[in-house]
């Protein structure tokens, strides 16, 4: 509401607004506000001077751009950034300096005492040198399928992801829509290790119990807002490529209600299910708890919203981050009654491989500077 608020507010008649909200914007929703700090920044949202868009097709939009603008970036279009293959310095992610498969085990150990269903416990990877977000961001583009990509500096705050899924979505029509993901196996190692892990993935009980719960829960998200009887599921479990993993991905769908606004949706849905748990409050408990540090931006969204009343909402996962002079990743595996420590800790470091091999170092000039 008070980003919505905030918003009503603005002084423009037509507008588009990009940001990202993080992980925290949850806490005062789900009772963990003891978790923050004063000086947290919960969100970044800003209303551009002007904006250039791409189609599938490669032809660039602009609005807002002067002419002497808008030439510079055709120009720079036509002239793309190329970055040398040795240019990249990959990152081994195999190390556990924090203990994931400990927090893990107690995790399972809350689960099975009733404490909560599933809770997504994550854990960060320091990089050792500063990170060119947007040359990582294009060698990671290039090698990744993903649901959405994104890149960004604001507030000080750089990143560039690979996202599997977006947190939902409500298009101009009103129509909500959804794609938890929870199920993983490894992707890209050939066909035949592919093809074997599909078939393991879709038969793996952990894994389609994990999924099954998930979709439960953003069913009943969407319709907490949707019109009644126009909750549905469109797609069930099928089995999508996401770079380095393959994930279980379903898609979910109601018709938002009056007087329901697309921000109520988001906060409906946010902070997704497949990067939190079930049920969210004493999950979110766990994840404050039992993480060894904050996640920031990790699993909260890259948000774009119009005055049309549009609003999406991508999951900030498979990324890289930067700030000052400090690089890191992070990834998560969701734990269930099911599961076993030693398999989410190898989950982790499938998930980091969409990022990790892709990674590209400030120039010695430029960080020295």
């Amino acid at each position: 509401q008070a980003l919505e608020e905030a918003l009503a507010g603005l002084d423009l008649d037509d507008w588009r607004v990009y940001g990202w909200i993080g992980f925290d914007f949850c806490a005062p929703f789900h009772g963990a506000t003891d978790h923050l700090d004063d000086d947290d920044e919960l969100a970044h949202l800003f209303v551009p001077e002007f904006e250039a868009f791409v189609d599938h097709s490669g032809d660039l939009r602009f609005v807002g751009v002067d002419p002497e603008l808008e030439t510079r970036m055709r120009s720079l279009a036509q002239n793309p950034l190329l970055v040398e293959d040795e240019a990249r310095r990959p990152l081994p992610v195999t190390e556990d300096p924090t203990g994931y498969r400990e927090r893990v085990a107690t995790a399972i150990d809350e689960i099975h005492a009733g404490r909560y269903e599933k809770v997504i416990i994550s854990r960060e990877v320091t990089v050792p040198f500063d990170v060119d977000i947007p040359a990582t961001y294009l060698t990671g583009r290039l090698a990744n399928t993903p649901a959405r990509s994104f890149t960004f500096r604001l507030g000080g705050l750089e990143a560039a992801g690979f996202s599997p899924e977006i947190v939902g979505s409500v298009d101009a029509s009103g129509l909500i829509t959804t794609e938890p993901v929870a199920g993983t196996r490894a992707h890209g190692v050939s066909p035949d290790a592919d093809a074997a892990a599909r078939v393991e993935l879709e038969n793996d009980d952990k894994e389609i119990v994990e999924h099954a719960i998930s979709v439960r829960t953003s069913c009943a998200e969407v319709a907490a807002v949707a019109v009644p009887g126009t909750t549905a599921v469109s797609e069930f479990m099928t089995v999508r490529p996401r770079g380095s993993v393959q994930h279980l991905a379903s898609t979910v769908v109601g018709q938002l209600a009056e007087p329901q606004s697309a921000w109520d949706a988001i906060q409906e849905l946010f902070p997704s299910v497949t990067a939190s748990g079930i049920p969210k409050a004493p999950a979110i408990d766990a994840i404050y708890r039992l993480e060894a540090s904050r996640r920031g931006v990790y699993s909260g969204a890259v948000v774009t919203a119009s005055s049309a009343g549009e609003l999406e909402a991508t999951l900030v996962l498979r990324s890289v981050y930067r700030k000052g002079d400090r690089s890191w990743l992070r990834a998560g595996a969701g734990i269930v009654r099911q599961s076993n420590p030693e398999r989410e800790f190898t989950e982790t470091c499938e998930k980091l491989g969409s990022v990790a091999p892709y990674l590209v170092a400030v120039p010695a000039s430029e960080a020295q500077a």
